[in-house]
């Protein structure tokens, strides 16, 4: 395996800023730019003692490198933060494509690259610190690192459209969430997994996340992020609302239950007891009375 070339101290920092927000980038840029216009137009003295000589020449070099420096360097940062705004933008155009898909077209056509940053997507969106690691290639290795609190999860995304995904695969991801001390282990493909993948993950610390349940998954997280009202045009003012037709709530796979739209823990079905709806079923947060988020069913 040949040697990986070196990257400069220029790509190096395009990037640490295409890797972080947007934001973050141009307040870099900002703070690069203030810092070395105030070291390029210090004022450096021409003659010194014959014992400070070397570090008037040091200034020098310093005066040099932050005259071309305040320039390169915030442009280089305010590259990194547009990459890392498109690269967002496309993420979230992959989550809107899956959401408003009715076959499940969307998914399948994914290359396994949109497919790792669809995953990404769906997971920051669930309130998770995400880090796509590659995975070394479409298949290779751990994809995701996901971080909330001081809980390390690893998520291996499958994109197979034509074979189920093995307990080989499994039991992979367990070997190296045991390795790396990972609490949670997500493995999310486009297809199915096989029965005995689904046994092995079954009293683990594994959530298998197929196609069906990647794309109910999207919707969810899609219904509950804030409406974005530059994606569509508003209604008419003068089309009045139906008031009597209550939204419907987004229909689950078989056997999982939704998330809670407060907190994203898993949700219990309860019965109402009081009040106008008693005797209805409901979902309800499972962590009650901590966090009181409900969903209708």
């Amino acid at each position: 395996m040949g040697r990986r070339k070196q990257s400069s101290v220029f790509e190096d920092l395009y990037g640490i800023a295409a890797a972080l927000p947007w934001w973050v980038g141009v307040t870099a840029a900002v703070f690069a730019y203030v810092v070395l216009h105030r070291y390029a137009v210090a004022e450096i003295p021409v003659n010194a003692a014959p014992g400070q000589m070397g570090q008037m020449v040091v200034s020098q070099m310093v005066k040099a490198l932050s005259t071309y420096g305040q320039y390169i360097v915030p442009l280089i940062l305010l590259a990194g933060a547009l990459a890392s705004w498109l690269g967002r933008r496309k993420r979230q155009d992959l989550v809107r494509g899956v959401a408003a898909s009715r076959s499940g077209d969307a998914l399948r056509q994914m290359t396994w690259r949109d497919f790792e940053q669809l995953v990404g997507e769906v997971f920051r969106m669930r309130g998770y610190a995400v880090a796509e690691t590659g995975g070394g290639g479409a298949d290779g290795g751990i994809d995701l690192r996901l971080r909330k609190g001081n809980e390390l999860a690893l998520v291996q995304c499958k994109q197979w459209r034509a074979y189920k995904v093995p307990v080989t695969v499994v039991r992979e991801l367990y070997g190296v969430m045991a390795a790396q001390g990972a609490a949670q282990g997500y493995v999310v493909t486009s297809g199915q997994f096989t029965a005995d993948a689904r046994a092995f993950a079954s009293g683990r610390n594994i959530e298998l996340i197929d196609g069906a349940a990647l794309i109910a998954l999207v919707k969810r997280v899609r219904a509950a992020a804030p409406v974005d009202h530059t994606a569509r045009p508003s209604a008419p003012a003068s089309t009045p609302a139906p008031a009597t037709q209550a939204p419907r709530p987004e229909p689950t796979p078989s056997g999982v239950a939704p998330e809670c739209p407060r907190c994203g823990a898993a949700m219990i079905r309860r019965i109402a007891k009081q009040g106008a709806n008693a005797g209805n079923p409901f979902w309800g947060c499972a962590t009650f009375p901590k966090c009181r988020g409900v969903r209708g069913l």
